[in-house]
C-alpha cells in the first residue's frame, strides 16, 4: 500500500484557489470590461426611458473617462475568464459603487454579490449606489445585500452632491445606502435648516447594475 499523502500539493492548492478570484482590473482588461458592460446593459433596453438608452450603452471613450476620473474596476475571474466587473470610486467623504455588471450567461451564480461584498470590505467610508428606478432587479439585489433605498428628497440631494448627471437622469434614478451612511447621515446637520448651505455639485459620475 502506498504511503503517499492524499493532501494536495502546494501547486494544486494554488490552482484550486485561482479557479475563481476577485482582483483589480488592469489596462489589458479594458476591451473585456467594455464587452461585459455593454452585454449586460442590454437588460435596460425597453426598460429605462428611451431617451436615456443608446448603443453602445457605454462607449469606450466614456469608459476610459470614468477610469480617468478615479473609478477603479475589480473583476471576478473564473478559470482565468473575466465574468463580472464592479467599480469603486471615492468622492468627498463617501465611496460610490459604480458600473456593476455580470456577463448575461453568468447571471444567477452569485458573482455580483461576491464583488459587492469584496468592494464593501475595501472601504471604511459610507457607501452609496445609484441606479435607474426602473431597474427593479438591481434594486432588489442591493436590498438583499443590506442596502436601504433612500427617500426621493435625499436621493435628489445626494445625486447632486456626489454625482454629476443630467436633471433628466436624476428624475429617473434612485440611491441606496449602506448602514455606514445611515450612521453618517444622522450626524449631519439638517439640510433643510436655514443655517445650512446645500452641498455644491461635485465631480464623479454614475450600475445586477449600479449605473450612476
Amino acid at each position: 500500500m502506498s504511503n503517499q499523502s492524499t493532501n494536495p500539493t502546494p501547486q494544486a492548492r494554488i490552482t484550486s484557489t485561482l479557479k475563481s478570484m476577485i482582483t483589480p482590473c488592469g489596462s489589458t482588461d479594458l476591451p473585456v470590461i467594455f464587452e461585459i458592460i455593454n452585454d449586460s446593459a442590454r437588460a435596460y433596453k425597453g426598460v429605462i426611458p428611451a431617451d436615456r438608452w443608446h448603443e453602445p450603452y457605454m462607449p469606450m471613450a466614456e469608459l476610459k473617462s470614468e477610469i480617468g476620473k478615479g473609478v477603479r474596476f475589480y473583476g471576478y475571474y473564473s478559470d482565468g475568464r473575466l465574468e463580472g466587473v464592479m467599480g469603486i470610486q471615492d468622492v468627498k467623504e463617501v465611496t460610490l459603487i459604480r458600473h456593476a455588471y455580470v456577463r448575461s450567461e453568468c447571471r444567477g451564480q452569485g458573482i455580483g454579490g461576491k464583488l459587492l461584498t469584496h468592494l464593501n470590505q475595501l472601504s471604511g467610508r459610507p457607501v452609496l449606489i445609484g441606479t435607474w428606478k426602473a431597474a427593479t432587479w438591481a434594486i432588489r439585489f442591493y436590498e438583499t445585500n443590506g442596502f436601504v433605498l433612500l427617500s426621493n428628497g435625499e436621493k435628489n440631494r445626494l445625486l447632486t452632491s456626489y454625482w454629476t448627471i443630467p436633471d433628466r437622469q436624476i428624475e429617473e434614478s434612485i440611491v441606496l445606502a449602506d448602514k455606514r451612511w445611515r450612521n453618517h447621515a444622522n450626524k449631519l446637520p439638517d439640510p433643510t435648516s436655514p443655517s445650512v448651505t446645500p452641498a455644491a455639485g461635485a465631480g464623479g459620475a454614475p450600475s445586477v447594475a449600479a449605473d450612476h
